[in-house]
């Protein structure tokens, strides 16, 4: 029988907790022996009074500060792993879990013995009707966004981290999530990083759960996805083909600017830059280039064939992107992916 570990981020999140945690232990997994783990990162609302009370059967792993969605998944990972758990499934505190959802993620992944990821179909919640991811796509400037549809074989460039089902002995191998990112492309970083180890991420549509999922446009999100997006291709990219987006990404970048001012996140677009103008976080981002580099097993050109040259699905969507700056970063990615030959 299969040990999971179902893995929960907590976050000044007692609101969500009830309908998660009733579905979890409601549609408990018929063939596997589970363990459901809360790792709360210093909330300040009721959550841990709560969850002491009402759930004493899960496991709580109290933090006395928070560590982010990296940080803080990453401690119950190695928790899991220390217990001998065969999956981690990680559930975002906003979601809520259906009939079966796991059993058919552990289905896929067990089919598929290159899969180190698999992802259930992510509806809206309450709005179930409406599809939230079907998978992750990468832009190849590093931008992440939801999957219209799967690629061949139910094969999705990255998985996303609200709910994800994730093999012990991909993280062995690969490693954890990089708690540098602190939130936001930590799981683009973890699913480009098993497919440069040779592994697959997958989506199984037959697997359901719902998010109730709001898109911020906090200042704060802003930040820790522009920085993030930078530090994520710095380390994973082979050296040529930092060379070839160069031009693309100088010309983004130019175009991001004046957007920030337009939006009032110039100040923010600032931090970003002096963030770059530190040689303490060059050595970090040097060093963690390093390692993957060094345990790479599949060349860039292959990594990169499914990349997207357009940026689709987005919450913020203008005539400007969809008539200038698509065709004309796309354009520029149909001329030099071929030219990826490492």
């Amino acid at each position: 029988m299969k040990k999971v570990a179902i893995l929960i981020v907590n976050y000044n999140g007692q609101q969500y907790l009830p309908d998660l945690l009733e579905s979890v232990f409601k549609y408990r997994p018929q063939s596997v022996f589970f363990e459901t783990i809360v790792v709360d990162n210093a909330s300040i609302d009721d959550s841990v009074a709560w969850l002491v009370k009402n759930y004493p059967q899960v496991t709580l792993l109290k933090q006395s500060e928070n560590f982010g969605f990296a940080g803080g998944n990453n401690i119950g990972i190695k928790y899991a792993l220390n217990k001998g758990y065969d999956y981690v499934m990680l559930l975002n505190q906003d979601t809520v879990v259906s009939q079966g959802y796991l059993d058919k993620l552990i289905e896929k992944i067990e089919a598929v013995p290159a899969a180190a990821a698999v992802q259930p179909k992510l509806l809206l919640y309450p709005l179930t009707d409406l599809v939230n991811s079907l998978g992750n796509v990468i832009h190849y400037l590093g931008f992440g966004y939801t999957a219209a549809k799967p690629i061949l074989n139910n094969e999705v460039n990255y998985c996303s981290g609200a709910a994800c089902l994730i093999s012990a002995a991909a993280f062995k191998k690969v490693g954890l999530f990089n708690e540098e990112l602190f939130m936001y492309h930590e799981d683009l970083d973890l699913g480009w990083r098993f497919r440069l180890r040779g592994y697959k991420n997958l989506v199984e549509p037959k697997s359901a759960v719902y998010h109730k999922y709001e898109f911020s446009r906090s200042i704060k999100k802003y930040y820790f996805l522009e920085r993030n997006r930078f530090m994520v291709i710095l380390q994973n990219y082979k050296i040529g083909t930092l060379v070839l987006i160069l031009p693309a990404l100088i010309l983004m970048e130019l175009g991001l600017f004046l957007f920030s001012f337009s939006n009032g996140w110039w100040l923010e677009k600032l931090k970003v830059y002096r963030y770059f103008f530190s040689l303490k976080n060059w050595q970090k981002i040097f060093k963690t280039r390093k390692q993957i580099q060094g345990h790479r097993s599949r060349p860039d050109r292959l990594i990169v064939k499914d990349f997207a040259g357009t940026i689709e699905h987005q919450e913020i969507n203008s005539p400007l992107v969809a008539c200038l700056v698509n065709p004309l970063f796309n354009a520029y990615w149909r001329i030099i992916k071929p030219l990826i030959l490492w």
